[in-house]
């Protein structure tokens, strides 16, 4: 006999964005299902943001010896146990893990249902003999790697970032298909691990970022022995050996290319196959949900959010789309998303990181905008510590409104906090000149940067002539 449930939501994908919605819902009084068909935790904790910063981690400390030569200090040559190394990764999956499982999610008082989730008609989703009626849906199934057809790899072996984190040995040549921010993760992380890495990319490196930030991370990954192929196309694949052989285009021009193990990193696409969409009366076009800005589908009963939305895929995007979902679907009121101030970071080393607008889409769209800029190499803790690779770039509109910010160097993601305010909140760029910044602080570069927009007038022949004027009074 088929369970009936009547919950007031029914989230079906257990990854960052379900898990937001199910705990905030249910602590704030409502009856929520849960429904995951694979692992809680969905791709962030276990094939994404978690082991790739793990990994990221294993590899700094591999170049622990090369950074302190320039300090003066030397260690010997870093002896890599990557079977080691992926048990610290395995490590930091399963510390965070109990976070999300079915167990912490139970005693909030969320049904949690593992299970393959399909509706059965606009109002009911069926899972493993159970029937959910709920008031309210919200697809959060989150997003799967998207696998280029490239012809012949159907019968290659290769790695997605759902794969690459089960390996126990180091490869010995990887190449990777995507210069994007996984590809370039993961690739440097490879790279100071050991493994000779080849960074295939039809396009520019990390496409979306400031060119002028990515030139400082190329000249870093170039440092690190990456083999970057940018503008190149990957035309055929194929098993060789124990390996796989690559074909390269490049400027009309065909090479082979052959490596130990491939890595498909070229991008992500929302999963929402099986899901009993045409059923739902639930409309996609081109792959991609039919939304409104409240993340509702065309069926006003379910809403979507995360990498189902199809918009920024990124677990803070999820985070902020469960408050929009919860605003409408327990409480009715009309919230919208609104993606403009949605930063990001890449954590390579140097990171690279950004909110709001680029210069050419600040150009593009206001016309006349001021571009302020500080270096790292001018920033007394950088010098101190001889990270000095980096910039600090923020676009200004005519007013004085900051349109964007992109940063380079260390610790570029946690520069780019009061960025990620001033684009959000409006604020004009003479909030960050003037505040107090401690000193030596890499956080002093964002506001020499904000003060660089009055240098002009404050320094100028009218100032020296009222300040003489003002000097003949005593």
């Amino acid at each position: 006999m088929t369970e009936t449930l009547t919950p007031d939501l029914c989230i079906i994908g257990a990854g960052s964005a379900g898990l937001s919605i199910a705990a905030g819902a249910q602590q704030m009084g409502a009856d929520c299902v849960l429904i995951e068909r694979h692992r809680m935790g969905g791709d962030c904790l276990n094939y994404g943001c978690v082991p790739s910063k793990a990994l990221l981690a294993a590899s700094k400390a591999a170049r622990c010896g090369a950074s302190a030569k320039k300090y003066g200090v030397d260690y010997q040559a870093p002896q890599v146990d990557f079977r080691r190394v992926h048990d610290h990764v395995q490590g930091v999956i399963a510390g965070i893990a109990p976070m999300d499982s079915v167990e912490r999610f139970e005693e909030l008082g969320v049904r949690v249902l593992q299970g393959e989730g399909r509706f059965s008609d606009p109002r009911t989703v069926q899972v493993n003999g159970t029937a959910v009626n709920a008031r309210r849906f919200v697809l959060a199934t989150g997003s799967s790697a998207f696998v280029p057809p490239i012809p012949g790899l159907d019968r290659t072996p290769y790695l997605t970032n759902e794969t690459v984190f089960d390996l126990t040995e180091l490869p010995e040549h990887l190449i990777v298909v995507g210069g994007g921010p996984i590809g370039t993760e993961l690739g440097q992380a490879f790279a100071r691990l050991g493994a000779r890495v080849t960074i295939v990319e039809m396009g520019s490196l990390l496409p979306q970022d400031d060119p002028e930030m990515v030139d400082v991370l190329r000249q870093q990954l170039r440092n690190d022995g990456i083999d970057l192929r940018e503008g190149a196309q990957v035309t055929q694949a194929a098993p060789e050996g124990n390996g796989v052989r690559v074909t390269l285009r490049r400027h009309d021009e065909e090479e082979g290319l052959r490596g130990s193990h491939l890595l498909i990193a070229a991008g992500r696409r929302p999963v929402l196959d099986g899901l009993g969409l045409e059923e739902a009366g639930i409309e996609r076009k081109n792959g991609v949900l039919v939304l409104d800005r409240r993340l509702r589908t065309s069926n006003r009963r379910v809403f979507a959010a995360g990498d189902t939305a199809g918009g920024p895929m990124f677990t803070h995007v999820a985070g902020y789309h469960s408050g929009v979902v919860i605003k409408n679907a327990l409480f009715r009121l009309p919230a919208k998303v609104d993606h403009s101030a949605v930063p990001w970071v890449t954590y390579t080393s140097p990171e690279v990181s950004h909110v709001g607008m680029t210069e050419s889409a600040a150009r593009e769209l206001h016309g006349e905008v001021e571009v302020l800029r500080w270096p790292f190499a001018e920033n007394d803790r950088a010098r101190s510590e001889r990270q000095t690779d980096g910039l600090v770039k923020a676009v200004v509109g005519k007013r004085g409104h900051v349109l964007g910010c992109s940063i380079v160097g260390e610790h570029a993601g946690e520069l780019l906090y009061p960025w990620i305010m001033a684009v959000q909140n409006k604020m004009k760029i003479g909030t960050i000149a003037q505040m107090i910044a401690p000193y030596p602080t890499l956080g002093e570069a964002s506001k020499r940067a904000a003060g660089t927009y009055y240098t002009p007038k404050l320094f100028s022949n009218r100032t020296r002539r009222i300040v003489r004027f003002l000097a003949r009074f005593g």
